[in-house]
């Protein structure tokens, strides 16, 4: 079963999303989710991508929740910073991360967090220093924001690849 879906996950994963982009479960549509399926993780297997050890899943579902509230609320507060609710207290501007995680893994799903959350964007990661560079629209607090990246996210992230 290994030869055939080496990333068991990956398989299911492009095979659902294939077939939810498409919004059908024709004969054509099943075919080309289960190409999906069966070759991308073929190439995956070629690049010889190292395996992601999960170490914690229930972490994997806290994570989960917390970053779908925090993109929600967001939402919310970038559109009244757009819609000039708050346009007088905004105050855009760089932040310093210290950064305790060095898994690449942990590191590009964080990425991946700051850069789909509104009104927050990833600038840079120095890997010889751990310092992560975050660009935030509307920066209040600046201590409150690294707070927030190293309990909510980053703790979080080493539980889980760590």
């Amino acid at each position: 079963m290994r030869a055939v879906f080496p990333h068991p996950i990956l398989s299911l994963g492009l095979f659902a999303a294939s077939l939810l982009m498409s919004a059908s479960v024709a004969p054509p549509s099943l075919a080309l989710a289960a190409l999906a399926a069966v070759l991308a993780p073929q190439v995956m297997r070629v690049l010889s991508v190292d395996r992601v050890r999960i170490r914690s899943p229930k972490a994997v579902l806290q994570l989960a929740t917390v970053v779908a509230v925090d993109v929600i609320r967001s939402n919310w507060e970038v559109a009244w910073v757009i819609l000039g609710r708050r346009r007088h207290e905004r105050k855009a501007g760089f932040i310093h991360i210290p950064l305790q995680m060095r898994d690449r893994h942990g590191l590009a799903v964080l990425a991946i967090i700051i850069t789909s959350t509104p009104g927050t964007l990833w600038v840079e990661y120095e890997a010889a220093t751990g310092q992560l560079l975050l660009h935030v629209l509307d920066l209040v607090d600046e201590d409150e924001w690294i707070e927030l990246i190293k309990t909510r996210y980053e703790r979080r992230l080493m539980e889980i690849f760590e």
